[in-house]
């Protein structure tokens, strides 16, 4: 008789064989979009362009003049939860100085 089978079975060695799955996903990413309105100074948008999402102002300006004569731009992708929180503050800080700027999100 073997040694592991005098032993309880709590006591017993057991090799267990785990299977890892080692594919990871990129997380989906998200556009975050400024949409102009006739009241919204050119300002403020180069503003929040500069302190929300950190574009330096040359690039804040071109996003600012495209979102003027397009209608609509990007001012960057990011996963969920961060394009979520850069709209929330967009909308936050767009409240507080009386303008009307709509920034939305969306899928990749």
């Amino acid at each position: 008789m073997s040694k592991d089978k005098k032993k309880p079975n709590w006591e017993r060695d057991v090799d267990v064989k785990e299977r890892v799955n080692s594919t990871t996903k990129k997380p989906r990413m998200y556009k975050v979009l400024l949409h102009n309105d006739d009241y919204t100074t050119m300002e403020f948008v180069v503003h929040v362009l500069t302190e929300i999402f950190r574009h330096n102002r040359t690039m804040a300006t071109q996003i600012m003049l495209h979102v003027h004569t397009k209608g609509v731009g990007v001012c960057g992708t990011f996963t969920h939860d961060i394009a979520e929180t850069k709209v929330a503050k967009v909308q936050a800080s767009a409240r507080n100085a009386g303008m009307p700027l709509k920034c939305t999100m969306e899928p990749q």
